[in-house]
Parts: structure tokens; C-alpha cells; sequence
């Protein structure tokens, strides 16, 4: 294990999606196979995509990924404020693992209670910062956003506050590159600029050569370094952090595959719960909110949702909820994860108006059960048995509510817990659901959702966590090649 101790890195951006989560967790595995014992953070997330850290609280997915990369077990200090969008101007936040309430985006932006906020986040950075080294920032969004500069606590003040060094990100894929960046350094103080040691091009077309002279006007006009500049690649699969992409995955059906269709809800939460399956060669996976798309499909999967009674209604009024009722009744399969599994039932209620103001809503219908959305989250990891098979499977839980069978009509509990506890619910091979996300990250799951298509090719097992660290390793030799990480680390290392 090295010992030295190098500064924090930040991976601060011109814009969203220019992607610093990706490159932040390529230097999470760089250091990690350099003998460091590295650790992602970013102060604030706003993402509708989490997981359950084996303490059984709540961080951003983005984190846990980095984790993964780093090789340590995720923790809430890893991301201590959690955003999680309700509606159009409302988010749930999660702080340090656990649900503080839903505010809108002016009461949580406001600079009264800021100061308790940014107390919070300085302190899991400080335990973090104790344990790990070295500590692998990632900003939000813009480092230039001037009229939020007052109440920010994940751009420039936090990596001021850890005296990191700040990496400038900017995707020159979306055009403008000069001006993002250039105006990026030109609009911070002058204390912020002193932070900023170098910059990033990412999501680079074509032959990097070409850029040889726009490299050197950049570091003519900014006094600073580019430290690299990343092709766009297109065959290394890191989990996403957003879920802007989905709708590019639309629907091109292929005879000769098994052709799965995830409903695209308004507030689709851990749509990561299924790029194990997206990558299974039986299967052609894509996302559709439209009715014919769905009744097209072999398999339908209502995913997650963080507002379940507000997707569930929009599902009866597009005509979303009659396509998948029909598609049933002519005996495609039916499975829902989470809120899609509430939204299976017979009614989905919330008594004290956890989501909003609807109290009571009629479900699909297709599972004898129904759900009372409760204040109390529920957020663990789960080990258990699928339909009594032998295979140890693993999974987490995120959900608010409580879910009742309402007779015993051929019921059976889909899966049974490593604790003795019972989930979701089997009525046949064609319709079922469960509260656990990554449920599909299980190989025997995935088969016996395919087992009944005929005349697929047998395949061996897929195993994912493998495939995963391949694909880790892979991120961490793509950037490693195109970024000068000897420069980085006497950065780092500088007094």
C-alpha cells in the first residue's frame, strides 16, 4: 500500500454530463492499481438513481459505482446530501443516508439552514479524508454558476475546504470548448482560480493531433495545463449516473432475440436494474412510453419510480395501463420492481400524502395485494433465494410503503431472505414482482425469465461482477493512455 499522501483530486465541469463521474471513477481504479487506497465523494447528488450501502442507508449510485472502482465498501460519507426529484420543482432529500424531507428547489437553495448543510458535508469529507487516501472529488453541474455561488456546497467552496486540487472537465463533443472553458476559469474569484490546476478534454472525435494547437491556445489563454484529452469511446459499459440516455434505446425489434420493453415512467428510478440484462445476447432490451411499443414486446418491465402514485396515474391516462393489461391477458410477461411492483396490485394508497395529494389510486390489478405508502423509508442490501432455487442472489432495497396480499388465492412469496423474511409476489411464470433492485444482476433470474422463449441459443452464465471489473480495468487504461497521470500525481504531491 503507498503511503504518501497525495491531495484530494476534484473533477470539477464546464457543464452537466461532461462527464466527471466517469473519469472521476477511472482515477478512483488508477490509484487503486498504483497501491493507493482511494475513495470517491461528492458533497451533493441530485439523482433519481441510488443504492443501499451495506449499513442500510442511502447514497447516489454514481458513488457506489466509484466505490466499486476504488475497491471499497460504499458509504453515505461518500455522498452525504442525496436530491432525489419528486416532481417538477420538488426533490426528497436524503441526508447522510436517511430521508430530511421533500423541498422545493427554492426553500433547499435558500441561504437560510445552508450553514447546517455545509457543516454536514464538511464533516463526512473530514472522516473520509482520515480514512482514505486519496480522496477522489467530484463537482456538480457547472464550477460557474454565478448566482448559486452564495449557498453552493459542492463546486469551488468544498474543494476550497479540502484544498483539493480542481481538474476542469469539458466535453468538447458538445462544441464550444474554447469558450466553456476559458469562460469556465474566467468567471471564478480570483482565490477559486489559484484551486484550479489543470484541464480535461473528454469525449474527443477523430485524431487527437489535429488538436495539438487548440491544446496550446488553451493553455495560452487559461495559465493552465491540459492534462489530457479522452476519445469518446463507445465499448466500455460503466453503469450510468442519468437517465437522460434511455429514450436513444428505443425500439427496434429483432426476431431472433427475446425483445424486452422497460416502461419509461416520468420519475423511473434505478434504471440500472437493468444493464445486467441489456447485456445478456438472448435479449433485445429497450425503453418505450408508447402503447403499441409495449404491446410489441415479448417481456414488460414497470421499473421503479421515486412518485409512484403520480406514474401510476399518468400510466391510466396515456393509455399505458390498458397496453400492459391487454398484453397479459394475451400472455406476455408481466414483472414489476419496486414501484412497478406496487403499481401490479389491486390500489396503491398514501393516507398522509407522502406523494402528494391523491390518496388512493386503483392499481393494475394484477397481483391480489395492496400497498400503503408510509413515511419510513426501508433501505438495506438483501441476500436471498429466487423461487426456492438454489443460488445465493443479492440485491437492496429502497422503497417507502408497506405491501399486503389481499387473499390467498394461489400466492406464493417470490423470493425468501437470508433472515427469515419473505418478498413480492408469484402468481405464474408471466406475472410476478419484487421490492428488490438488482434483482436482475442475478444470473438465475434472468434465466428462468427466458426459460419459456424457445429456440434461443444455451449461453454460458454470465458472470457480471466479473464483467464489471473488466470493464473497470478497461476505463482505467482508456484514460490512464490519454491523460498525463505522471503530471497529476506531482500535483498531487506538490507542497
Amino acid at each position: 500500500m503507498n503511503q504518501h499522501k497525495l491531495h484530494p483530486i476534484f473533477f470539477a465541469g464546464t457543464g452537466s454530463n461532461v462527464g466527471k463521474s466517469l473519469i472521476a471513477a477511472a482515477f478512483c481504479r488508477i490509484f487503486y492499481q498504483d497501491g493507493y487506497k482511494p475513495a470517491p465523494f461528492k458533497a451533493q447528488n441530485m439523482s433519481l438513481n441510488s443504492y443501499a450501502t451495506p449499513e442500510g442507508l442511502e447514497i447516489g449510485r454514481a458513488q457506489a459505482v466509484q466505490a466499486e472502482a476504488a475497491k471499497v465498501p460504499c458509504h453515505t460519507d461518500m455522498n452525504p446530501i442525496l436530491l432525489k426529484p419528486t416532481g417538477e420543482k420538488m426533490s426528497q432529500v436524503v441526508l447522510n443516508g436517511k430521508p430530511a424531507g421533500n423541498q422545493n428547489a427554492y426553500q433547499y437553495f435558500k441561504k437560510e439552514g445552508r450553514e447546517q448543510l455545509r457543516v454536514a458535508v464538511h464533516k463526512a469529507f473530514d472522516r473520509l479524508n482520515a480514512r482514505y487516501n486519496p480522496i477522489v472529488m467530484e463537482g456538480a453541474g457547472s464550477i460557474s454558476e454565478l448566482n448559486l455561488r452564495d449557498t453552493d456546497l459542492v463546486n469551488m467552496p468544498m474543494a476550497m475546504y479540502a484544498k483539493a486540487d480542481v481538474i476542469l472537465v469539458a466535453d468538447i463533443d458538445r462544441g464550444g470548448v474554447f469558450a466553456s472553458v476559458y469562460g469556465s476559469i474566467a468567471l471564478l474569484s480570483d482565490e477559486e482560480r489559484k484551486h484550479v490546476k489543470g484541464i480535461i478534454i473528454n469525449k474527443f472525435r477523430g485524431d487527437i493531433r489535429l488538436f495539438e494547437q487548440g491544446k496550446e491556445l488553451l493553455e495560452s489563454l487559461c495559465k493552465v495545463p491540459v492534462l489530457g484529452i479522452i476519445p469518446y469511446f463507445t465499448n466500455i459499459y460503466i453503469e450510468d449516473e442519468d437517465s437522460v440516455a434511455l429514450e436513444n434505446k428505443f425500439k427496434i425489434l429483432q426476431s431472433d432475440k427475446v425483445n424486452v420493453v422497460v416502461v419509461l415512467l416520468k420519475h423511473l428510478s434505478n434504471f440500472t436494474d437493468f444493464q445486467r440484462l441489456e447485456r445478456d445476447d438472448r435479449v433485445n432490451l429497450f425503453y418505450s412510453n408508447k402503447a403499441q411499443e409495449i404491446k410489441d414486446a415479448d417481456i414488460i418491465i414497470i421499473p421503479g419510480s421515486k412518485n409512484t402514485i403520480a406514474d401510476l396515474y399518468e400510466l391510466r391516462k396515456n393509455g399505458l395501463a390498458k397496453a400492459i393489461s391487454q398484453s397479459y391477458r394475451d400472455g406476455k410477461t408481466i414483472l414489476g420492481i419496486c414501484g412497478g411492483y406496487q403499481m401490479m396490485g389491486q390500489s396503491v394508497k398514501d393516507p398522509v400524502g407522502v406523494e402528494g395529494t391523491i390518496k388512493s389510486l386503483p392499481g393494475l390489478g394484477m397481483l391480489p395485494m395492496e400497498t400503503t405508502l408510509t413515511e419510513e423509508k426501508l433501505t438495506r442490501q438483501v441476500e436471498f433465494k429466487f423461487l426456492n432455487k438454489e443460488e445465493d442472489c443479492q440485491g437492496y432495497e429502497i422503497h417507502m410503503g408497506t405491501t399486503q396480499f389481499t387473499n390467498d388465492r394461489d400466492i406464493t412469496s417470490l423470493n425468501k431472505l437470508n433472515d427469515g423474511t419473505e418478498d413480492g409476489c408469484f402468481i405464474s411464470p408471466q406475472c410476478f414482482g419484487s421490492y428488490i433492485h438488482g434483482i436482475l444482476d442475478n444470473a438465475v433470474v434472468i434465466d428462468y425469465l427466458l426459460e419459456r422463449f424457445d429456440g434461443l441459443k444455451s449461453r454460458e452464465a454470465m458472470d457480471y461482477q466479473a464483467f464489471k471489473e473488466e470493464q473497470y480495468e478497461k476505463l482505467a487504461h482508456h484514460v490512464r493512455k490519454h491523460t498525463d497521470v505522471e503530471k497529476i500525481y506531482q500535483i498531487l504531491k506538490a507542497d
